[in-house]
């Protein structure tokens, strides 16, 4: 009897830990889309030498393609949890959506990279602020107006 007590506390001291363990989406998401902004601004200028060791991931079609669906992904993710859970604001996802249609816009007219990679970074970063910034004004989960 005296083992389970203890195996039962063990267990609800390591859920209660994990339930204190969150991740801030919107950190991870302006993270990510710096790493972005870093890879398509200054890594052509840093590794332009790789080349002549055989190592290509300037211009790689699936490096961009991987880094901007991982910007996609945690960002659909955050901003979508965001709206739904806590402020109801649209405003950070037409944002987002705007700078991912600008990302996306970049790898087709390639003669305009930077052009379009800067609006892409201030408008996914911007939303991503935003909707931090509403979830923190709003304080709650769940108000009278929410109908989950």
């Amino acid at each position: 009897m005296q083992r389970y007590n203890f195996l039962q506390l063990c267990c609800s001291s390591l859920s209660l830990r994990l339930m204190k363990l969150q991740i801030n989406w919107d950190a991870l998401g302006v993270s990510a889309t710096i790493a972005c902004a870093i890879h398509c601004a200054l890594l052509p200028l840093l590794l332009s030498s790789l080349p002549l060791f055989g190592i290509n991931i300037l211009h790689n079609i699936f490096f961009e393609t991987g880094m901007i669906l991982l910007a996609m992904l945690i960002g659909t993710y955050s901003l979508s949890h965001g709206y739904r859970r806590h402020h109801h604001h649209l405003l950070p996802l037409v944002l987002f959506i705007s700078g991912i249609f600008f990302l996306l816009l970049k790898q087709f007219i390639t003669s305009l990279h930077i052009w379009l990679l800067i609006p892409a970074v201030l408008l996914i970063v911007s939303a991503h602020f935003l909707n931090w910034r509403f979830c923190r004004k709003a304080k709650h989960c769940h108000s009278t107006d929410c109908n989950h």
